[in-house]
């Protein structure tokens, strides 16, 4: 008898329709597991030749063979193992094969039957609804993430004892409740205000501007000036997810098993700090079997370099590519994985190695040392930095001060107001942020006065500028009067965008 049942791959962060197809006949007694399929999956037909015999439904003495489909496209993971086992007792009769039509099922086995949690739960949903599927039947402990998609009926099960229960209408199981919208209305709490960023007048306006176009940005101070904390507060005035954001990057912590029970969806923008001693591929992602970096979970959010300098050269110029494109390309044998990663970053260095400089009174580094700190970090990279801001060193006094300083709601009104502006003028581009702009788009949006472009020639001249640099302090500048609600940039736009840019 033959049966089949849906399931799904990943590929990247975007997951695949796999058919799980079961037959059993007459032959010599095997259990072949075939379709270009990893360890992993091979090593389902253990599991799951287990999992019945301990749950009361022996597989008989025949020839075996389930198929997953398509053949090309190599499968890993181990949710296959609950379909697979399902699929089994189709063929043996003990399931009517009406119960799993127009089904998802996805979900790993233990020996004695319980039926495990999976990574990538939810673009496979997200898929399963994409191809009309009205019902999913997932793992129990996958079941939060699963509520996360409108429109499908999903039901968590525990055991496999009780999917088959379930499945023969002997018990009910209740779907779900979809919790996209409560999760929405309940907004994102911040950990960080920039309420508490004492001073700092310039590194505040460089973040307000970094955020409102979505730039890059890099502070270099002394030790304590507060780089770090000017740049955990980044999120707390940027926009919050849309509905679409929120399911793009959650769906990418699905696929890196990194949910939990606290944090089954992310709804307010990522914030991810990476270690110096990260490695390119910890970075942007890749491996054996291809999983999202560093700059795929910052999707949408701030990836933060702090103490750039001691990076490796590799691990920074890996970032050129997705700092460019916004994604990333993992290439392999037989197959291209594409992780998303539009992110902004926002990088932290001390002046020298040992942090005081300009005090000479403090500082212990000669110029040799200096420069060769410096040179750790590439022009190419530099020229991709939107905003090169000064963190100044804050004194006790002012960190005493008990005068306000203007917090992050306040900034966000700003920020979304340049945000909508932006919308609507690359409504139908295919691009969101000043950031993201072309060539073809600076040229359109980015127009001069004469008194304006006469200016930028002679910045241009005066600070050597390569062409990035000057096309970067043009859409800095187009972000500067957004903020101020201008539909022309002026020259105190370019001025500033100019400072920002060379100042480092």
């Amino acid at each position: 008898m033959f049966c089949s049942i849906m399931s799904g791959g990943l590929r990247g962060i975007e997951s695949f329709p796999v058919s799980v197809e079961t037959d059993i006949s007459s032959g010599m007694p095997t259990f072949e597991m075939v379709g270009y399929v990893g360890g992993e999956v091979r090593e389902a037909k253990d599991r799951v030749r287990t999992a019945l015999a301990n749950t009361g439904h022996p597989i008989p003495i025949a020839h075996i063979t389930v198929n997953l489909s398509p053949g090309d496209v190599k499968k890993s993971g181990t949710g296959f193992d609950l379909p697979v086992a399902l699929g089994v007792l189709t063929c043996m009769g003990q399931i009517d094969a009406e119960s799993i039509s127009d089904t998802f099922i996805a979900g790993e086995l233990s020996l004695n039957g319980e039926v495990c949690p999976i990574k990538g739960i939810l673009p496979m949903i997200l898929m399963a609804k994409e191809k009309g599927i009205g019902k999913c039947i997932i793992p129990q402990a996958n079941s939060k993430e699963g509520s996360f998609v409108e429109g499908v009926e999903v039901y968590g099960v525990s055991t496999l004892a009780e999917a088959i229960s379930f499945l023969k209408k002997e018990t009910d199981i209740v779907p779900v409740k979809s919790r996209l919208k409560s999760e929405l209305l309940a907004g994102a709490v911040h950990e960080y205000d920039f309420a508490e960023v004492k001073g700092q007048a310039m590194a505040r306006r460089g973040a307000q501007i970094a955020a409102a176009g979505l730039h890059n940005m890099i502070m270099t101070g002394p030790p304590g000036a507060g780089k770090t904390l000017i740049a955990k507060c980044i999120p707390s005035i940027m926009p919050p997810l849309s509905e679409e954001e929120c399911l793009e990057v959650s769906a990418i912590y699905s696929v890196r098993g990194e949910f939990s029970d606290d944090t089954p969806l992310i709804t307010r923008r990522p914030f991810v700090s990476a270690h110096s001693t990260s490695t390119d591929i910890s970075l942007v992602g890749g491996g054996a079997v291809p999983r999202p970096g560093a700059v795929s979970l910052a999707h949408k959010g701030v990836l933060f370099l702090d103490e750039i300098p001691e990076f490796s050269r590799r691990a920074l110029e890996a970032l050129r590519q997705p700092l460019e494109d916004g994604k990333v390309h993992i290439i392999r044998n037989r197959d291209i994985c594409t992780f998303p990663a539009d992110f902004m970053l926002v990088a932290a260095m001390n002046p020298c190695p040992c942090g005081h400089y300009p005090d000479m009174n403090k500082c212990t580094c000669d110029e040799a040392k200096r420069a060769r700190y410096m040179s750790k970090i590439s022009g190419p990279f530099l020229d991709r930095m939107d905003i090169c801001i000064t963190a100044e060193k804050v004194s006790p006094f002012d960190l005493r001060s008990r005068e306000a300083s203007e917090g992050s709601e306040a900034i966000r009104e700003r920020v979304m107001a340049a945000h909508e502006i932006q919308k609507k003028r690359f409504e139908g581009l295919g691009i969101s942020f000043n950031s993201q702009m072309g060539n073809r788009e600076i040229e359109k949006f980015c127009r001069l006065g004469s008194s304006e472009e006469e200016l930028m020639k002679q910045l241009a001249l005066k600070h050597d500028m390569s062409a990035r640099t000057y096309f970067r302090v043009l859409k800095v500048a187009r972000t500067i009067a957004d903020l101020a609600g201008s539909a022309d940039i002026n020259e105190d736009a370019l001025c500033e965008a100019v400072r920002l840019k060379v100042s480092f």
